[in-house]
């Protein structure tokens, strides 16, 4: 089953607030269903929101036929239903430069991203793999290696098989994997329930971590290299990832450790100088306060909430795309590192 999908007219997903109990697909068939949908996270990770801002606008553009500037303006809502997430935007952007030519070009489009995102996973598992391998056998000698993940960035943060996940499970594919910590992610544990999810379907070794515990762990040579995705990649490398990416980058600066950005080319935006660019969404209290609509803290507590933090780019080894790797330790740059071609084994 896809993480999102177009269907008989409709936009299926499956709902990821039911995982890991429930495997539950929706169909969503209005532009204010799949808005409240993606704010309550019932689809995420960046580039499945890039996927579903462009089906979001093949529904629009079927609904109304005859009125572009209606589909505009509701597509300009869906842009906006997550801030600092710049796949969301660019999705709805993409599809809309086709509207001119009609609501089955619309869809066209649509689905050409979707199809494009599930090669663009096969492709940075490839690049991805071949560059952790490369990085800790030049350390250790060894050809099996240690893993460490926060959030969750597979097949749920995409159509199929993920981003940072989807290195993760080439390496397991090729025999190359000897161990995975996934950090729980706090507050809503998409590591606990997401990723773990999908580290048992497609059977590799793992432990849970809570994330206060991962940069110790680190520390005592838990890991071998480090992996994450990204909601946003600014022009200079500043990356934008769920909250405890930050200091996942440090602790691994501090213990040597390759910290590696696994995102596709449209999570890059040039048009963002920097990470002190990038809006930071704050989800508010209720997601601290309580857990699994039980309230843990005082009643009337307040709670500071950001969503996602930013990593420098002198924090990040090098960032892997479904084109290229720009190796920042080695002093490359995005502006200078040239795009090459799809890696499908």
């Amino acid at each position: 089953m896809r993480t999102i999908d177009w269907q008989d007219g409709a936009i299926t997903m499956i709902d990821q607030t039911l995982l890991p109990h429930e495997v539950k697909q929706l169909r969503v068939t209005d532009v204010d269903t799949l808005i409240t949908d993606i704010q309550r996270l019932a689809v995420r990770g960046a580039p499945a929101l890039g996927i579903a801002g462009a089906l979001g606008v093949a529904l629009l553009a079927d609904q109304f036929r005859n009125d572009p500037e209606r589909v505009r303006a509701d597509a300009a809502r869906l842009r906006e239903a997550r801030p600092t997430a710049v796949n969301l935007s660019w999705g709805v952007d993409q599809a809309l430069a086709a509207l001119p030519e009609g609501h089955a070009a619309v869809l066209t489009r649509a689905l050409q991203l979707r199809d494009a995102d599930i090669a663009g996973c096969v492709s940075m598992g490839e690049y991805g793999a071949d560059l952790v391998t490369r990085l800790v056998s030049e350390k250790t000698g060894k050809d099996q290696v240690r893993m460490m993940t926060i959030c969750n960035t597979g097949g749920l943060a995409t159509v199929e098989r993920g981003t940072a996940l989807g290195v993760i499970q080439t390496l397991h594919e090729r025999g190359s994997l000897a161990h995975v910590i996934a950090c729980e992610t706090r507050p809503l544990l998409q590591g606990a329930r997401l990723t773990a999810w999908e580290l048992t379907n497609f059977g590799a070794p793992f432990d849970l971590a809570v994330d206060s515990a991962a940069p110790f762990l680190l520390s005592r040579g838990a890991a071998d290299a480090v992996v994450i995705g990204a909601d946003r990649v600014a022009a200079n490398g500043d990356t934008a990832n769920k909250i405890g990416s930050f200091s996942l980058a440090l602790a691994a600066k501090y213990a040597g450790v390759p910290f590696i950005v696994v995102a596709p080319e449209s999570t890059v935006d040039l048009s963002c100088a920097d990470g002190e660019a990038i809006e930071i969404e704050d989800r508010g209290s209720a997601e601290v306060v309580n857990f699994a609509g039980t309230q843990t803290a005082p009643a009337g507590t307040t709670a500071l909430n950001p969503a996602f933090d930013v990593t420098p780019h002198s924090l990040i080894t090098a960032l892997v795309t479904e084109r290229r790797v720009v190796n920042f330790a080695a002093g490359q740059t995005l502006k200078d590192t040239p795009l090459g071609e799809l890696r499908l084994p």
